[in-house]
Formats: C-alpha cells, structure tokens, sequence
C-alpha cells in the first residue's frame, strides 16, 4: 500500500516539477519578449497560458485523488495540501508573464522600453526567486525556502527603481509620457510575480513544518 502511496506522491512531484519549468520558461521569455520587441515571441506566451491553467487543474486532481484514496497524515498531508495551495500562485505566475507579455506587444515600437535599466535586473530577481522556491520544495530545504522568502525585499528596492526610472524617463522627454501607465504596469506585474514566489516558499515552509501564515493547523498524526 505504501509502495503505491509513494509513486503517487513521486509522479504529483514530477508534474509540480514540470508545471514550475513551464512557468519559470514564461517569465524568462516575458522578460525576453518586452526587452528585445519581439511580438511573436510575446504571442507564444499569452497562446500557452492555457497550458498552465490545464497543469494546474491537473495537479489539484492529484491532490484530491490521494487524499481521498490514500488518506494520509502528518507530514504527508501537510505536502500535498501545500502542493495544492502553491499551484495556485505559481499559475498566477503564468498570468502575469501573459500580462507582461500583452504590454511588450503594445509597446512593442517604443523606444521607452530599453531606456529601463531595471527591469531586467527585477525580472532576473523573481526568476531567481520562483526558481529557488520550486527548488526548496524539492529538495525539502527550509533554509533555501526562507531565503526566497526574504530575497523579496530585493525585488520590492527594485520595483522602487524602476518608478524612479520612468519618472526620470518622463523628465528627459515629454514624449513617453503616454507610456508611463503601462511600464508602470509592467515593474508591477513583475513584483507580483516576488510575491506570488514568496507563497510558494511560505508553502514550502508549511510543508516541513506547519508553520503557515495562511490559516491552516497542523495535521494530526
């Protein structure tokens, strides 16, 4: 009984596993669409959302198979409640690289976007950090989780960085003014992407401890 118990819990992980790829995959082309204009690589992104969405359903029904057929306790549950909270945040993940990506095509011939030299730099910071996060999960490491979790200050400072960019933008030339909102947005959706991250990590904390600042208890053994 435990033996199949264990390959459940090993083919949920190997789809938590991949779902993570494909949606590390979509900052990093996001990022890539917005900085080099590339619409068509920008359209591939937003295309593959549904790809995202689907894993994410997929995975919530593994959660709820095993709990319900395998009835686990402690530690076990803790995992695969966990799974099934941070599949959550990591498919917000993907909507905001879709987001990111509808605003690279809009802004697509503007001369605005190269001038921001921090958005890469955010951009690198949430992808470090969904990386890690994805990581600490599998590696059952507290202290990489924990980690993650505080190197959100770093692309909190950058966010703050990128408005000082467009408001020094705007300073220089009037002109991209008109696209203020829009890079705004886009520093934005990126530090949502940290926070999103954090969960994961806060839910990987959860996973090996309990501890959760989402309101869930500790499982009985």
């Amino acid at each position: 009984m435990r033996t199949k118990f264990d390959e459940q819990l090993g083919q949920l992980n190997d789809k938590l596993v991949e779902m993570g790829a494909i949606v590390e995959r979509a900052i990093a082309d996001a990022s890539k669409a917005l900085i080099s204009q590339d619409v068509e690589l920008a359209r591939k992104i937003i295309a593959n959302d549904d790809n995202i969405d689907d894993m994410e359903d997929m995975i919530e029904d593994m959660c709820q198979k095993i709990i319900l057929r395998q009835q686990p306790v402690a530690g076990d549950l803790r995992m695969i409640l966990a799974v099934s909270k941070l599949i959550t945040d990591l498919e917000r993940i993907g909507d905001h690289a879709t987001d990111i990506s509808e605003l690279a095509i809009f802004l697509a011939d503007s001369k605005s976007v190269g001038k921001l030299e921090h958005v890469p730099k955010m951009s690198e910071a949430t992808l470090i950090m969904v990386t890690r996060a994805i990581d600490a999960f599998v590696r059952k490491d507290l202290v990489l989780a924990k980690e993650v979790i505080d190197y959100d200050d770093v692309v909190d400072d950058l966010f703050s960085m990128v408005k000082d960019d467009v408001i020094n933008l705007i300073k220089s030339d009037v002109a991209h003014i008109d696209h203020a909102v829009d890079l705004i947005m886009i520093a934005k959706y990126f530090e949502r992407i940290g926070d999103h991250a954090t969960n994961v990590a806060e839910w990987v904390v959860y996973s090996l401890t309990g501890e959760s600042k989402h309101g869930f208890a500790k499982p009985e053994h």
